[in-house]
């Protein structure tokens, strides 16, 4: 009986400590781009300086961004970069992502 009572309490104390060592899920948004037709679509995206990937990757599959302010940036040689800052919150980001030609 004893033994028992010694196996119960340890499973109740590791079932107790099990949810703070499982990583905690921060809630986070979708973010969709889509590209206008003359945008380069090997363009270089960038969020929080951090690079994601070319734009046609980004286009396809999105991006999962956690809640908060985020600095969004696509560029490409040529052409002035988009550049802005989005707020993740509970509904998913749409952007349209068009880059203009840098004149002759």
């Amino acid at each position: 009986m004893t033994r028992a009572l010694v196996r119960l309490a340890l499973v109740a104390a590791f079932a107790a400590a099990l949810p703070s060592c499982m990583p905690q899920v921060r809630p986070a948004v979708s973010l969709h781009v889509k590209r206008a037709p003359k945008t380069p679509a090997d363009a270089f995206v960038t969020i929080d300086e951090e690079f994601i990937g070319p734009l046609a990757y980004v286009a396809a599959h999105g991006v999962r961004l956690p809640e908060g302010k985020h600095r969004i940036t696509v560029e490409r040689t040529g052409y002035f970069p988009y550049d802005t800052i989005v707020t993740a919150g509970s509904d998913p980001i749409f952007l349209d992502i068009k880059l203009v030609p840098v004149p002759d």
